[in-house]
């Protein structure tokens, strides 16, 4: 792999069209359907709206909902969108692929997705709804997590009630809302209140008491996040009537693997954050038990498997006698696709952290601050210890010695942001679940060959230290904005702190 970085964006591009021995049924099932995107904006939903067009040519249009923010229009932020690198080989597949994407301006925050009568119109001709829109942040606010992760869904299975012509509706949730049980299986948890009930707190207290009750309604949930994405499954069992619906839980995404290019992520949440500050030496502790599973998964394996996962719920409408109807389980009704790694392809967070230390010593970043040396501390009194000694006094000495020479500090301060981020990640990395995937495997299992080698998701294929070892480049490129043609100097600088 050359150094260079315009060189290294041509050898993770691979614009060769996959062997196709049969036709493809996925490819076909979208031929000339309408779908609406929600969080398009977003990192999974910028990588699926790239994956359909690709892959499914024949797609007629695809509608997305964008929202101005910090101070750009809907329509800066749309432009702003396709500017990334992940289009470039839909770029050069499809040179007008952009004349097939309709912007509304919306907000996931507002009544009826914040959509204009005339918006709503045009969006009747809609066939598929791919509902990943979701706040993703553990401490969000209460009434902003429930208004996107579970307001926005009960509106838009109402909305899809009313489509003439409709075909399926996706859900995208997390493995992890039911994580107050041991075992999840690919079934509906019922343990939260009525989705509806948290829906008319948000009428009956203002924010400040909503704040000062949210520890008691979250109850044996980790954050708000993962609550809310339990009530927004809620919503998906009340609100879906006789509409072909699925749920996907995808576990800790991760980087891609393979598309639409090696190792792209635009973001340092979770797994991410960790492999990113332990890289460049600002993280030197985690409260983790080592030999748990790291229940991460690639982005481009999230995405196929949604993708597919509509194409397998209309089957199994299809599937139905109308006989049946009447004594189908809520599993029946609404299948769940949990796109989870552990029960095939197994991890540990040790391993994980080995693989990514071997393959950064070989590519240190010119962003290094100090060697790597990363333990995982189970115990939590040891954790704070190593807190004190690895992370505050060294921080202290240098905001000391960076204030002195009239500079401002900022080390300490970065450190409070990673023990808090430290903090909130505890409930993952010391707990452990067993997953099933069943569904998953044979939705897999129902593709034909060339289904497969376009929309890959089988984690069982997957080689970790393979995976990695792109993963890494990509974060040094694309979240560090450090080109390969600095390795040389940069492995320099890094014996420096041997």
């Amino acid at each position: 792999m050359s150094l260079g970085s315009n060189e290294y964006i041509k050898d993770i591009i691979d614009f060769t069209e996959p062997t196709k021995n049969e036709k493809s049924e996925i490819i076909t099932f979208f031929a000339h359907t309408n779908i609406l995107i929600t969080g398009a904006t977003g990192f999974l939903g910028s990588l699926l709206i790239e994956k359909l067009l690709r892959s499914c040519p024949d797609i007629a249009k695809i509608y997305i909902i964008v929202r101005s923010k910090k101070g750009k229009t809907a329509l800066e932020r749309f432009h702003k969108i396709f500017e990334e690198v992940i289009y470039d080989k839909l770029r050069h597949k499809q040179k007008n692929f952009m004349e097939k994407i309709v912007m509304l301006e919306g907000d996931a925050t507002k009544e009826d997705y914040g959509l204009s009568s005339e918006d709503k119109n045009v969006l009747m001709n809609v066939n598929i709804i791919f509902h990943v829109a979701a706040t993703v942040r553990f401490q969000e606010k209460f009434r902003t997590a429930i208004n996107i992760n579970v307001k926005s869904t009960k509106f838009l299975l109402k909305f899809a009630q009313k489509l003439p012509n409709f075909k399926v509706f996706v859900h995208v949730s997390t493995a992890f809302a039911p994580c107050t049980e041991n075992i999840i299986d690919e079934k509906h948890y019922k343990k939260t209140i009525d989705a509806d009930k948290a829906l008319e707190l948000l009428d009956i207290f203002d924010d400040k008491k909503l704040e000062q009750i949210t520890p008691i309604l979250l109850d044996k949930w980790p954050n708000i996040y993962i609550y809310s994405k339990a009530l927004g499954e809620n919503m998906i069992l009340k609100y879906s009537g006789n509409l072909p619906v699925c749920i996907v839980r995808p576990s800790i995404v991760t980087t891609t693997f393979n598309e639409p290019l090696s190792g792209w992520i635009n973001n340092v949440y979770g797994v991410t954050g960790i492999i990113i500050g332990s890289a460049i030496g600002l993280l030197r502790t985690l409260p983790c038990k080592s030999e748990n599973v790291a229940e991460v998964i690639p982005a481009d394996y999230v995405i196929s498997n949604i993708i597919c996962s509509a194409w397998d719920t209309v089957n199994r409408k299809l599937a139905i006698k109308p006989d049946q109807v009447l004594n189908l389980s809520d599993e029946e009704r609404i299948p769940i696709y949990n796109c989870v790694s552990s029960c095939q392809n197994q991890i540990s967070w040790a391993e994980l952290m080995k693989i990514n230390e071997i393959h950064g010593s070989e590519i240190p970043t010119h962003k290094s601050i100090w060697y790597y040396s990363l333990t995982l501390n189970r115990h939590l009194f040891i954790y704070k210890i190593y807190i004190f000694f690895l992370h505050i006094i060294p921080a202290l000495i240098v905001d000391i010695v960076t204030y002195l020479i009239g500079r401002k500090p900022i080390l300490l301060n970065t450190y409070k942001k990673i023990h808090k981020f430290s903090n909130v990640i505890y409930y993952f990395s010391i707990n452990d679940w067993k997953f099933q995937n069943k569904n998953v495997i044979n939705l897999w299992q129902k593709m034909n060959s060339t289904d497969q080698e376009i929309f890959c998701f089988n984690i069982e294929m997957l080689d970790w230290n393979e995976y990695f070892y792109q993963g890494l480049r990509g974060l040094r490129y694309y979240i560090l904005n450090d080109p390969m043609d600095t390795l040389d100097s940069a492995k320099r600088k890094y014996k420096k702190y041997i």
